[in-house]
């Protein structure tokens, strides 16, 4: 059995994680309602917490672009009970967000999706997918990125099916994603789909899969964060660099 070692505690009812361009640690953190940065001398930097002098929801998953901007979403999952987070008050819309990488200046890029999840950037960084989890019908959108800033042409890029629910993803080298997938036995594990928004495989797992991320030493190792497990297996491809 691999060893694990603590990396930082409390975690602060930590959900979405992603490394920056310099390897530290950017967490969304459903506990104090926050996205932060972990620095290599253990220090905590708060990147954002409030947009326009209102406290965010509880920021779900984040994704780092080559700009060293981070982009996040921020559903009210974290403040709806305390099984996520502490129970709470809403006190902004479910938004998706854009933190400048070298001013830190937030900026609000998306209203239209309900209740978004996980978020993810294709390979050349033109298109933004956004997990719509928390509503029905639930589906997986596509956003054009503009000027590496703006969100334009929303659309429905995946239809789940009844049971089918979309959490955490990320994309191979090839723009195909790989989706944590679940909510009933039938469908937990993770799900992959071709740019085209097809599905060409299933990888199934005893339990529901949140997140999930690429690793090893040629990033073609798919490590999967199950609820009380942690799953690896080598794939035939690889992981975009830096995601």
């Amino acid at each position: 059995m691999p060893q694990m070692d603590e990396y930082r505690k409390p975690a602060g009812f930590t959900n979405g994680l992603v490394r920056d361009r310099e390897g530290r640690l950017i967490a969304c953190e459903h506990g104090a309602r926050r996205v932060t940065r972990t620095e290599h001398d253990g220090s905590v930097t708060v990147l954002c917490d409030r947009y326009d002098g209102k406290r965010l929801n509880s920021p779900n998953d984040v994704a780092v672009t080559s700009d060293g901007a981070i982009w996040f979403t921020d559903p009210p999952f974290g403040i709806l009970g305390l099984y996520e987070g502490y129970k709470g008050e809403q006190e902004l819309p479910t938004n998706i967000y854009r933190v400048d990488g070298q001013t830190g200046q937030v900026a609000l890029v998306s209203t239209d999706v309900k209740r978004p999840n996980g978020l993810a950037f294709s390979p050349d960084e033109r298109r933004l997918y956004v997990a719509e989890a928390g509503v029905s019908p639930r589906v997986i959108r596509v956003f054009d990125v503009e000027d590496g800033r703006h969100l334009v042409n929303n659309r429905v890029f995946v239809q789940c099916a009844d049971g089918e629910r979309p959490d955490g993803f990320k994309l191979d080298i090839d723009g195909n994603l790989w989706c944590c997938w679940g909510m009933s036995q039938d469908f937990d594990g993770v799900r992959i789909i071709n740019p085209a928004g097809k599905a060409i495989g299933h990888i199934h797992l005893p339990e529901r899969c949140a997140n999930l991320c690429f690793g090893g030493r040629n990033r073609d190792r798919l490590f999967m964060a199950a609820s009380k497990s942690l799953y690896a297996v080598a794939v035939n491809t690889q992981g975009v660099a830096g995601r």
